[in-house]
């Protein structure tokens, strides 16, 4: 079964900062850019899911790889929006 790693909604700003930054110095997190399909919304838990679950498939989908300090939750349920395909 497919799963994909998403931030907590209870998660604080500054840790979701720093999730995709570390996401995203393992990861390429060029589709969270301006002009790319999951730049909108433009806030900080969606970016952060996204980087986060880049980091998680890439890494093997283990739960370890969506830990992010607790921060992290697999999920069952494909969170793709419009043209943002949550790989």
């Amino acid at each position: 079964q497919r799963t994909w790693c998403v931030a907590k909604p209870s998660s604080d700003q500054a840790t979701l900062l720093a999730n995709i930054n570390y996401a995203c110095s393992h990861v390429d997190c060029q589709i969270l850019q301006k002009g790319y399909p999951c730049f909108s919304p433009d806030s900080l838990i969606s970016h952060a899911s996204i980087a986060m679950n880049l980091y998680y498939q890439r890494k093997g989908r283990n739960h370890w790889n969506c830990d992010f300090r607790d921060s992290g939750l697999i999920v069952k349920t494909d969170p793709s929006y419009s043209n943002c395909i949550y790989a």
